[in-house]
């Protein structure tokens, strides 16, 4: 069975979204950076919601790097009731019960499944007990405000995997919950 992995970047202070997220490319040396086109690598497809591929299909399309690169050939899957076409290549959307199509998507021969950024999908999954592994960068440095990817009433016990380190202070954490 192909496993779900959640790629998440997060502040010391557990924030993942919002405006102050854009410091946390000042972060990136380049041996996170082949880390990162690795995970993509060693993944077939990409999951997220409409908001992400919203935000995604601005940015990534335009960027030349590694990366991106294997990022924009990848399969993605949106899961959206609302979003009415997917212009960014190899996308499709797929409607109706979340956690059923992507339970198919689980069992269908392939490589491993990403998804980044803990926003509503990651949520729910990780509610339904789908997610299989949690890859978060935590980058050193406090925002203050945005979206906290520690919620309330949101638990799950963790057994830590590996950690790597980067010269310019992100620590990469990968965690599987143990539901």
């Amino acid at each position: 069975m192909r496993k779900i992995i959640e790629y998440t970047l997060i502040s010391l202070d557990g924030v993942f979204d919002g405006p102050a997220i854009r410091s946390f490319f000042e972060y990136f040396d380049e041996a996170y950076m082949r880390d990162g086109t690795g995970q993509v690598l060693a993944c077939d497809a990409m999951l997220m919601g409409r908001t992400t591929y919203e935000s995604f299909a601005k940015i990534w399309p335009a960027r030349t790097d590694p990366w991106a690169q294997s990022l924009n050939a990848m399969k993605k899957y949106v899961f959206s009731s609302t979003l009415e076409r997917a212009e960014w290549q190899n996308t499709t959307i797929i409607r109706g019960d979340v956690i059923a199509e992507v339970n198919k998507l689980k069992q269908l021969e392939g490589g491993d499944l990403l998804i980044y950024g803990h926003g509503l999908l990651g949520q729910s999954l990780l509610k339904e007990r789908l997610i299989d592994v949690f890859d978060l960068s935590v980058h050193p440095l406090l925002v203050g405000h945005g979206r906290q990817f520690f919620r309330e009433n949101q638990e799950a016990k963790m057994k830590l995997i590996a950690t790597k380190s980067f010269s310019k202070g992100i620590v990469k954490l990968t965690l599987e919950p143990q539901y």
